[in-house]
């Protein structure tokens, strides 16, 4: 088959850090002595303007230069710190209130530990590409301390000869935030996150927010979906961990500057890995799922948010595959059918990834499968962090080709174009 693997790879990279809130305890033991937080506060009040100028150069001289507008972030956590304590702004210089909110901040290495499992699709902005090539957006699975996972993006091109450009990484990475929420108080259920104005979508990073995300956004997988009325929408589904429970959640966004994250309800969303297809098929919208844990399911609904367990269209089959399968990403349309990139795994927990193809009009019919995976563990990429994977969130068409972005050893990503008529051949 003719499958080309790109020689590009992307690493972690612990340089990559971002300012986080910094939370300390708000209340003190039994009301009587002042909190920690409230102790600090007056601390720096306490301080003359010459000592307080003094230590908020030694914080700008170590952090300034490595993130972005360091001076707004801390005036910004300021104004958090100021409503939750009560304080008055007016009375405190602008040193003051920058070095507390200092105090209150962190860096953060979002992708120290791992950057894997990607997803691709065509770019919300096409303009001035020449002929043949496409803009592509691709999420990316970032782990950092305390393994928390995160949604990182990275753009970039597939030029009309199937070569891949990848758009540099600005040098500050910014966090998305809730506008008015309570940064000390992780909220529940749906919220919806903002790019800052002035950074690039190659520099954001989504971190969890809700009490149900605390422990990590997983595994998003996101499609660029066709409403019935002709608009798209980005919709992403992702694996919301809180240290002991999963559940399934939508991440949804127009314009790539808002990012509404959803949770959904129904027997199928206590399961990870639900892929969503790019359009309604049959007036339904429709999933692939893992509602055992080790076949595959058609999920529908009527409602995005909300799926119960659906067919089981999918059992393991050959011996690359029959510990689990499971999906690499949203279904593709073809002309032939709904082409399906599927993970297999086999003895020694060794993960490949194949394809099926599935009827377009009643996509619970398999018309073909692979008897061998096009893509194994071997070699360079069986090192890493988990050993013996190979797993992708989701590939894009391009011409005659499939582009799929692949994770390695839950450590790096790497990149195959795969033609797509020697992949239906192979079937």
């Amino acid at each position: 088959m003719n499958l080309f693997t790109h020689e590009m790879r992307l690493h972690a990279d612990p340089s990559r850090v971002v300012v986080r809130p910094f939370h300390i305890a708000w209340s003190g033991g039994n009301g009587a002595a002042p909190s920690r937080t409230e102790r600090l506060v007056a601390e720096v009040l306490q301080m003359d303007g010459a000592q307080a100028r003094e230590e908020l150069e030694v914080v700008l001289k170590d952090f300034e230069a490595r993130h972005w507008q360091t001076r707004r972030v801390f005036m910004t956590r300021y104004d958090e710190i100021e409503e939750m304590l009560g304080l008055d702004g007016s009375e405190i210089g602008d040193e003051k209130r920058q070095l507390i909110g200092a105090y209150f901040c962190h860096e953060y290495s979002y992708a120290a530990a791992a950057l894997m499992n990607p997803s691709a699709v065509p770019h919300f902005d096409q303009s001035g590409m020449p002929p043949g090539s496409l803009r592509i957006l691709m999420s990316m699975r970032a782990v950092g301390e305390g393994h928390i996972s995160s949604v990182a993006f990275r753009e970039g091109i597939i030029t009309d000869q199937h070569e891949l450009q990848l758009a540099p990484e600005p040098p500050f990475a910014t966090a998305t935030d809730a506008v008015g929420s309570d940064r000390e108080e992780m909220p529940e259920g749906p919220v919806t996150v903002y790019r800052h104005r002035d950074s690039t979508l190659s520099g954001t990073v989504i971190f969890p927010i809700t009490a149900a995300q605390s422990k990590g956004l997983e595994d998003l997988r996101i499609v660029r979906f066709q409403h019935e009325d002709g608009t798209f929408e980005w919709i992403g589904t992702y694996t919301a961990y809180n240290g002991s429970q999963i559940q399934s959640e939508l991440m949804r966004t127009r314009d790539f500057r808002a990012f509404d994250l959803v949770p959904m309800t129904g027997g199928a969303a206590r399961n990870k890995g639900m892929a969503l297809f790019p359009r309604k098929v049959d007036g339904q919208y429709m999933m692939i799922g893992r509602s055992d844990g080790e076949n595959l399911f058609l999920l529908k609904s009527d409602d995005l948010t909300h799926w119960e367990d659906g067919a089981k269209i999918l059992v393991p089959e050959y011996p690359w595959e029959l510990v689990q399968i499971g999906n690499c990403g949203p279904p593709i349309e073809l002309d032939e059918g709904w082409l399906l990139l599927t993970h297999g795994v086999g003895a020694m927990r060794k993960y490949s990834i194949g394809a099926v193809l599935l009827d377009k009009d009643d996509p619970s019919k398999v018309i073909g499968r692979t008897s061998e995976p096009l893509l194994a563990a071997k070699d360079q990429d069986r090192e890493g962090y988990v050993p013996n994977v190979v797993y992708s969130c989701g590939a894009i068409r391009h011409g005659d080709a499939l582009f799929l972005p692949y994770g390695i050893a839950d450590s790096s990503i790497g990149f195959a174009f795969v033609a797509i008529g020697d992949l239906l051949e192979r079937m």
